[in-house]
């Protein structure tokens, strides 16, 4: 038996590539989202379970130390990564802890992240602060307290997923948000520490996998045991690990608004005070659109995504003055919750980006065995479930958990084997999870969107009063458990009940085969009737991962 632990689960024998339901590779310029696909809600047990493999090792760990003498590995590496982004970096920590030898390539003159806020789950977290970054963060990291979705034209909150305290009893690991600089800064600073060489201005432009080796733009050219390309969605080295045909992510007919607002210019408005009353994120939901919002940079900034409907080529979106793009922002959320457009109205700069989606690919490892792919560029994902990064941490994790199993260098090519093995079926599990939540976050105003989000409504309350009453008991010096039963649906909307359990809604036993039509939007905008999605025993609880 071979067991990897960081994200991957034992396999005996010859591991070999299997086919992994997901998106189905196609030529138009769109990704086709499933019609009806399998969400991976034992994701959740998945991470329980390996929380408890890892439970002593961690506690074992000394705080003081970033790298555990008795952890180096028995066959030590000269590595080479191309690419000094959040998944190249996580790579390089992962693999100088185990003592290997490791150089980082990056084609941008200086380090820097772009963007605004990014989540970091439980499944991240947990890794990041078994390698030492808690105090590189500083107090740049917030922890917030829940998930509230709200409605999307009054912000009446219609769903709720506790953070604090249950992601750290149940996973042993926090839930941060943060700044993508200060994270990036972060991550980088441990990689220096840890001994890590990185070379700026280095644009890599071709791979030899068999020598194996690098060329730079500039004509030179590097050689290592092992090539890792963590080179992003547009990766230079995935042609060469796939055979020269390329597999690229498509766009998925959406985009997102990136921006911050200062939390003070907030403070000035009453009505805004509720959202920045205790660190929470808020995520109101609508027709084809939805903005996730939450405090970062220590909660003086408030981060922004405001995701959209999108067809239009990217390569047009600078040809526009900045009051335009503003303008073309504002104008896909009017009519929503006065006090988000209020917000909205406050941003003064913001940075647009195109939602893609990969699909599975057949292979992450080149036949040499001496070069692979990991992160964005073998598992780009949609945001809907705030897993892209922390992927590309577990793949981290997971390839030097694998290299340290080896004994000797002729071992590694199985190694990586089951390393690829495990970590495709993974993440396109979540690549395909990420599309269904967006989906079932967007309905239009209708049957199949109320009843859900009545559904939520009746749970959210019952959890505020016992949490309420919770709260009161223990202020009192007391302690009890408060079980709540739900408030029965009014009969009036007995019928949209009907229609969202049929659709494979709520949490009740036997509700399984979808068997209602919905119109949804087909791939080049004409609408059609479809059989809907049908996530087993589905919530917005379960389904956690906003971007």
């Amino acid at each position: 038996m071979v067991e990897i632990l960081s994200g991957v689960v034992a396999v005996n024998g010859q591991a070999k590539p299997q086919p992994i339901m997901g998106v189905t590779p196609v030529k138009e310029e769109f990704i086709q989202i499933p019609e009806v696909a399998s969400y991976p809600t034992g994701s959740l047990d998945f991470l329980v379970k390996l929380q408890k493999e890892e439970q002593k090792r961690l506690k074992a760990m000394q705080a003081s130390s970033l790298i555990n003498q008795a952890e180096l590995s028995a066959v030590r590496l000269s590595i080479i990564i191309v690419g000094a982004g959040l998944g190249g970096l996580a790579a390089a920590i992962a693999l100088a802890r185990k003592g290997h030898t490791v150089t980082v390539f990056e084609q941008a003159p200086a380090l820097a992240e772009v963007g605004a806020g990014i989540q970091i789950p439980s499944n991240s977290s947990r890794l990041l602060l078994k390698w030492g970054l808690r105090p590189f963060l500083g107090d740049k990291v917030v922890e917030p307290e829940d998930i509230k979705f709200r409605r999307w034209e009054n912000g009446t909150p219609i769903g709720l997923t506790k953070l604090i305290p249950d992601f750290q009893e149940n996973f042993d690991a926090p839930y941060y948000v943060v700044h993508r600089a200060h994270f990036h800064d972060a991550m980088y600073q441990l990689a220096l520490q840890l001994g890590v060489q990185v070379q700026i201005n280095s644009k890599v432009v071709d791979y030899d996998a068999e020598k194996p080796s690098i060329t730079t733009e500039h004509g030179q050219s590097f050689t290592a045991d092992l090539i890792i390309c963590s080179d992003g969605v547009k990766s230079v080295g995935r042609p060469k690990v796939l055979g020269g045909v390329d597999q690229p992510a498509l766009r998925t007919g959406f985009a997102a608004y990136r921006a911050t607002v200062n939390v003070e210019e907030m403070k000035l408005h009453p009505e805004l005070v509720e959202l920045l009353a205790k660190p929470g994120l808020n995520l109101w939901i609508g027709n084809l659109r939805h903005v996730m919002t939450y405090t970062i940079a220590g909660g003086k900034s408030f981060n922004m995504v405001l995701s959209h409907p999108d067809r239009s080529d990217p390569a047009t979106w600078n040809q526009r003055s900045p009051a335009e793009i503003l303008t073309d922002m504002r104008s896909h959320f009017h009519g929503w919750d006065p006090r988000l457009t209020k917000i909205i109205d406050m941003i003064k700069t913001t940075l647009k980006w195109p939602l893609v989606s990969g699909s599975a690919l057949p292979r992450w490892v080149a036949p040499s065995n001496q070069l692979l792919i990991m992160g964005d560029a073998a598992h780009a994902m949609v945001p809907y479930m705030s897993e892209g990064a922390a992927m590309a941490v577990e793949d981290a994790a997971a390839l030097a958990e694998a290299i340290d199993l080896v004994s000797t260098a002729k071992e590694l090519p199985e190694a990586l084997h089951v390393w690829e093995t495990v970590r495709i079926k993974r993440t396109s599990q979540m690549q395909e999870a990420s599309l269904i939540n967006g989906k079932l976050w967007h309905f239009a105003d209708g049957p199949v969107q109320r009843a859900p989000d009545q559904w939520q409504a009746v749970a959210f309350r019952g959890r505020a009063r016992a949490e309420g009453a919770r709260r009161g008991h223990e202020a009192r010096g007391g302690r009890q458990t408060v079980r709540h039963q739900p408030e029965p649906v009014e009969r009036s909307d007995d019928s949209e009940m009907v229609l969202w359990l049929r659709c494979g809604g709520g949490d009740q036993a036997g509700v399984g085969e979808a068997s209602a039509e919905i119109e949804i939007e087909c791939e080049h905008g004409e609408w059609r009737s479809e059989r809907p999605l049908n996530p087993p025993h589905h919530d917005r609880k379960k389904s956690k991962g906003p971007c």
